[in-house]
């Protein structure tokens, strides 16, 4: 029985999977989504699998990349239970969970040859990305991308591309005249997509330490400027 947690993009999402399955969802998208709905979702999804914090075999948490804020308000949440329930903590990668996510939305729209490419939007053009091919095994390592007209051009010399995630639709007329790339439109990443790897993890016992484990924000944070009415700066 493992509560999975998902907050590193707008999406906001839990789950409760049991026996490879996920018994109970709750999810939503938006500002503030987080910070409002996360304690509630959890809640939810424990009172619909009838169960108490005590019957946990584990907690994972999506460890980014992606939103700051986010990843904050997830792993704080997870630590919290952790310590509370005294349970082992998981950190799953965000864009491996996703690219499960798009393999089992695809099915067998995937050729043995294509490629998976999740991706976060990190504002502008540029994405946190990562390839996998169609067994899910990684090709490369995470990486903030700056897109342009050239960008995975050895890839698609020898694969078709799914380009998928937040990050991916304002790539759409970049790539409109690529025949070997699909940027598919809508996907979401959502707590149920963590479960084979979460339950990978608990096999493994492969957890973090609750006090020290920090997210993968991949870039450091940097606060803006306040703007403030009045407030001239030095």
């Amino acid at each position: 029985m493992i509560l999975c947690l998902e907050t590193a993009t707008p999406v906001c999402s839990v789950a409760l999977n049991e026996n490879c399955c996920t018994i109970a969802l709750r999810e939503t998208e938006g500002q503030n989504a987080h910070s409002e709905k996360i304690t509630n979702f959890i809640r939810e999804v424990m009172e619909v699998g009838k169960i108490d914090y005590s019957q946990l075999d584990a907690v994972a948490v999506s460890k980014g990349p992606g939103s700051y804020t986010g990843l904050r308000i997830g792993v704080s949440t997870a630590k919290g239970i952790c310590y509370a329930a005294d349970l082992p903590l998981m950190a799953i990668d965000t864009l491996e969970a996703m690219a499960h996510g798009m393999k089992a939305k695809l099915g067998s729209q995937i050729g043995e040859n294509d490629l998976l490419i999740p991706m976060i939007d990190a504002r502008r053009m540029e994405v946190y990305a990562a390839v996998f091919d169609a067994n899910l095994n990684r090709i490369n390592d995470t990486a903030a991308l700056i897109i342009d007209e050239n960008s995975f051009e050895d890839l698609r010399k020898d694969h078709h591309l799914w380009l998928f995630g937040d990050g991916a639709p304002k790539l759409s007329k970049l790539f409109e005249n690529q025949t070997n790339i699909s940027i598919v439109d809508g996907f979401k990443p959502s707590a149920a997509y963590m479960l084979p790897l979460a339950e990978k993890a608990l096999r493994n016992h492969d957890f973090v330490d609750v006090a020290y484990f920090e997210p993968f924000y991949l870039k450091d944070f940097i606060a803006g400027k306040p703007h403030v009415k009045g407030l001239v700066n030095s």
